[in-house]
């Protein structure tokens, strides 16, 4: 079984796509019920949503208390953007920014692994190519990856002899609806689609028995 975040658009409704076609059984989760239902209507009958607020733990908690069994892959890729000069930009939308990427991965994390680190799942955490390197105009959005990325990176550490993994991925820019909610005006006709980068992750995810590719970055070219 497999359960996605964010699967309401983006990249996390084209992954919940391209496993459905697979016919794996798959739990979708978003803030928005009515539009993971848009998602999951066309989808193999073993699909089912759920929707929650990852910034709010009691629903993170109900969450995974609806979840039977222990999920084979996690592919965690809810979060927003937000971007300006550092001085444009507002503290209200910082804050929500903090939340939606960083707070939310911190309790969807904590949960996950106090019920199932001791069981072989496969955490699958979507960043960003902002958690590799600084860009202007994406100050609080590159701080919000980076502390994603060294929340995993020191968790990996705490896992360490437990069979759960954890792997971090990096997309380059796709053409979503990503860049209109973060208020950026972008041209992204160059872009990857949604499905490009899901195929390509989906791809990148199949592992041996001996070994899993940790680290996974997805250029646009």
């Amino acid at each position: 079984m497999i359960l996605i975040t964010g699967a309401s658009s983006g990249l996390g409704a084209a992954l919940a796509s391209l496993y459905s076609d697979d016919n794996e059984k798959l739990i979708l989760t978003g803030r928005n019920q009515q539009r993971l239902e848009q998602i999951s209507t066309p989808l193999n009958p073993q699909v089912t949503t759920h929707a929650s607020d990852l910034c709010d733990p009691q629903s993170v908690a109900e969450l995974f208390d609806t979840i039977e069994e222990a999920p084979d892959t996690v592919i965690h890729c809810a979060g927003s953007g937000y971007f300006g000069k550092i001085e444009d930009q507002d503290p209200a939308a910082i804050k929500q920014l903090l939340d939606n990427n960083v707070t939310s991965t911190i309790l969807f994390l904590r949960e996950l692994i106090q019920r199932y680190r001791d069981h072989k799942v496969n955490v699958v955490v979507v960043m960003s190519t902002a958690a590799q390197a600084g860009k202007a105009g994406e100050s609080t959005y590159c701080a919000a990856k980076w502390a994603v990325r060294g929340l995993i990176e020191s968790l990996r550490l705490e896992l360490k002899g437990y069979p759960m993994k954890i792997i971090a991925v990096y997309p380059g820019g796709m053409a979503t609806r990503f860049w209109k909610t973060s208020g950026k005006d972008l041209n992204t006709s160059s872009f990857m689609t949604a499905t490009e980068a899901a195929s390509m992750l989906k791809q990148a995810l199949v592992g041996t028995e001996h070994g899993y590719i940790s680290d996974i970055t997805i250029n646009r070219g």
